[in-house]
């Protein structure tokens, strides 16, 4: 057997009648029927995953893979056949997101409910490190981490990481009104909202932690979510985004963004430092 099907086998209890490679999962078939989705990963990931798919089940928000189990490395999850996305399923998508952001976190930085304070996102590590006040955490463990490692790495010249250092030094003044802890996916790309056949938008790869609900929004909009504008529609008819909202996105972006120039590299340096200073107005 493979080591997907050998893992997939102890972790579920169930015989592995075919294990088949998509990408960087499998779909293994097990001896009851049942299709699942596993994933490998570094050491401490799929714990930390499987704490944030579980804490991201909340009444009324969205659908999220069933955790079947995990180990070291391996993480087994439900299988979600893959249909189509429309503006109704986005509409529903925006409000389930504000019912999942309104049900709240401990502190900024909190990590999900058994979910290790060293975690990820995606392959980049990731702290979760508690606060009571959103910018000046937001700057030091969710900016100035990720553009240390961008320098290093070349990805970001020295103009550029000026520019982070002033949107970092301003950000008390850009961050808007204080609001209390959001529970976030974390990870809220476009390529992380599966459209399923059931018609509904499920979540998937999070990076759970506490933090600004915005954040979330301003990933979505980074890499092109179709129907934004009926997610944010949908959202915000549950959940009103405080004024000025969109003069904010830059700020919330500078995170991603980052992250990417340190596992990527390219232009998402240049990127960065054009956020950053979009963010200085």
């Amino acid at each position: 057997m493979s080591p997907a099907a050998e893992s997939v086998a102890a972790i579920t209890g169930q015989p592995v009648r075919a294990a088949t490679p998509r990408g960087v999962i499998w779909l293994v078939e097990l001896g009851d029927g049942r299709t699942v989705v596993a994933k490998r990963g570094k050491s401490g990931q799929a714990m930390a995953e499987a704490a944030g798919l579980r804490w991201l089940r909340v009444p009324g928000g969205p659908p999220v893979p069933q955790v079947h189990g995990h180990n070291e490395h391996w993480l087994v999850t439900e299988h979600i056949p893959a249909g189509r996305t429309d503006g109704a399923a986005a509409e529903r998508l925006g409000r389930q997101l504000a019912a999942l952001h309104t049900a709240g976190a401990p502190a900024f930085g909190a990590p999900p409910p058994g979910g290790p304070r060293q975690a990820w996102i995606g392959a980049a590590p990731m702290a979760n490190v508690t606060a009571a006040e959103w910018p000046q955490w937001y700057a030091e463990h969710r900016v100035l981490r990720y553009l240390r490692a961008a320098v290093d790495r070349g990805a970001m010249g020295a103009a550029g990481a000026r520019a982070v250092h002033r949107a970092c030094e301003r950000v008390d003044e850009l961050a808007g009104p204080a609001e209390p802890p959001a529970r976030l996916h974390g990870d809220l790309w476009s390529g992380n909202v599966h459209a399923g056949a059931d018609g509904r938008a499920w979540l998937l790869d999070p990076a759970a932690h506490g933090g600004h609900r915005e954040t979330d929004l301003a990933m979505l909009a980074l890499f092109s979510y179709p129907y934004l504008e009926r997610v944010l529609a949908g959202y915000t008819d549950v959940a009103p985004l405080a004024p000025g909202w969109q003069q904010r996105v830059p700020l919330h972006q500078l995170f991603p963004l980052l992250v990417h120039a340190v596992l990527f590299g390219g232009g998402y340096g240049a990127s960065a430092a054009a956020t950053a200073r979009a963010a200085l107005g």
